[in-house]
Parts: structure tokens; C-alpha cells; sequence
């Protein structure tokens, strides 16, 4: 039975579920969340996940939702991705959710999906000093290793790597992060590989 995830294009933490099921050759189809005109408010898809956040993967009786449990659950069905010490790849999933991918989404959606006479520029600039100091990190990580939780890729790759493909400008700029800029590539050149807007429904031309 293919699974279904509940996603829209714009939402990197969806796309780190998305990206996992893709490159591990799950079974799954998207189902487009309205997220810009409140779907994720409505009683309909409180039903779905009283939390009202994508992603959600419903995968035969199992519902999960947070996309780094979607994207253990992939791993454990389809054997990859894993990696070879689940402690690391958890450390990285972990640090990414508190560091780097929950304050890009945040940073992003304030400067660009907010109407610009709305944007609060003071709070926009307080998070990119922040995900400063989580890029560092990440460009130091991966200054000395290829991949950032083992020897090959996994989903901490995946999870890491949520936000920063989106062409969207919110402060960060491959050119200034070498290995971050190196490390992208060698994931989109993985066999599978999509862009976000390509892999799952949603952009912003769409309502443009």
C-alpha cells in the first residue's frame, strides 16, 4: 500500500521526510496541505495531527508526525539511511531540530511570507546571528568528512539539509560556507534526488 504524506512544497520539515522516502525508494505520494490559507487550522486536519503541523506520513494503520520520526521510521523499513551508529545520526537529527532547521524555518517565513510591512526585522536579525553559529558548526563539521553523522549519508544528512536548498533569501548564502556548499551538492547528487518544489506540491509561483 503507498504511504501518504501530508506536505507543501514551502515546508522544509516536510521536505526532510519527503527527501528520506525519495532517495530510500519508499512507496509514498504526497497530499497537499493548503498551509497559506489555514489548513492546518482546520478541524479536518486536527483529526489528521492534533499538533496542526506538516509532515505527516499515514503509512497502512500508522500515523506518524515530526519529521524526524518519519524519517527513522523509513530508515528502519527500508534498511537505509540509517547509518552505522543510531546515537550520532539521533545527535545530529536532535541538533538540527534545536539549532539549525528550527530557526531557519522560523527565519525564513518571517522574511519572506510575511507581508514585508509585518516582517519584524529586529527578531529576523537576532535568528540569523544564531543560524550563523549553527552554519559555523555545520561548515566546520563537514571541513574534515563528507557526510555529516558516519562515512556515507543518512537521514541526519537529510534532516540538516532541510531548509538550505530553498532559493528564498533568509541569510544564508552557500557561496560563504564552502563544505556546506560541497556537502549540498554531493546530496543532490544522489541518485533520486529532488528539489523541494519538484518533489513535493507547493510553491510560492503558485500563488504568485
Amino acid at each position: 500500500m503507498t504511504a501518504q504524506l501530508w506536505c507543501f512544497g514551502e515546508s522544509g520539515n516536510a521536505y526532510k521526510a519527503a527527501l528520506t522516502m525519495e532517495l530510500s525508494g519508499f512507496d509514498w505520494e504526497p497530499v497537499h496541505v493548503d498551509f497559506f490559507n489555514g489548513e492546518t487550522r482546520t478541524p479536518e486536519f486536527r483529526a489528521i495531527n492534533p499538533m496542526g503541523e506538516v509532515p505527516v506520513l499515514r503509512d497502512g494503520d500508522l500515523t506518524l508526525s515530526q519529521s524526524a520520526v518519519i524519517q527513522l521510521h523509513v530508515a528502519r523499513r527500508t534498511g537505509r539511511f540509517g547509518g552505522t551508529d543510531p546515537d550520532e545520526v539521533l545527535r545530529w537529527l536532535m541538533w538540527d531540530n534545536h539549532k539549525l532547521s528550527g530557526q531557519a524555518g522560523t527565519t525564513r517565513f518571517l522574511a519572506n511570507f510575511v507581508p514585508a510591512e509585518k516582517r519584524p526585522d529586529e527578531v529576523i536579525a537576532f535568528q540569523q546571528a544564531r543560524l550563523k553559529s549553527a552554519y559555523k558548526l555545520l561548515d566546520g563539521r563537514l571541513s574534515t568528512r563528507d557526510w555529516v553523522a558516519g562515512d556515507a549519508p543518512t537521514i541526519a544528512d537529510f534532516a540538516c539539509c532541510g531548509y538550505l536548498y530553498y532559493p528564498e533569501p533568509f541569510g544564508f548564502d552557500r557561496a560563504h560556507w564552502p563544505h556546506i556548499d560541497a556537502w549540498l551538492d554531493r546530496i543532490a547528487a544522489l541518485p533520486g534526488w529532488k528539489h523541494p518544489y519538484d518533489l513535493m506540491p507547493g510553491s510560492p509561483a503558485d500563488r504568485a
